[in-house]
């Protein structure tokens, strides 16, 4: 995907691009794993409205925490898991993201090196 130590930098327009499609695939993966974080809090606890479903997983995905706290042992357990989960997203998204701009930096640092 990313060019090799040997090639060129590509142009800002690309590089612009690759970025793009980066945020783009990061912001997938966040949005799927709220929509998970409601539909599970949705299934465990049964009286919770879809919107304080929603607020509650936001939150709880920002670092805030939970608006309101679970009922069940079921939802209380659930919260537990999809916080554990989240927080593994935080650092993937946060490494999707990173990536393109990381790998840049490091291939302008090379390209002066001469191999053997």
């Amino acid at each position: 995907m990313y060019e090799s130590r040997g090639e060129e930098v590509i142009s800002r327009r690309r590089f612009a691009l690759r970025v793009l499609i980066h945020l783009l695939i990061a912001m997938a993966f966040i949005a799927l794993s709220l929509l998970g974080g409601v539909l599970g809090y949705l299934w465990m606890e049964r009286e919770v409205h879809w919107h304080d479903a929603m607020l509650n997983m936001a939150m709880i995905a920002s670092g805030i925490g939970p608006t309101m706290l679970p009922e069940t042992v079921q939802g209380k357990v659930f919260l537990a898991a999809y916080s554990a989960y989240i927080s593994v997203v935080f650092v993937a998204v946060l490494g999707v993201v990173m990536a393109p701009v990381l790998h840049r930096i490091l291939h302008v640092f090379h390209l002066g090196d001469e191999e053997g």
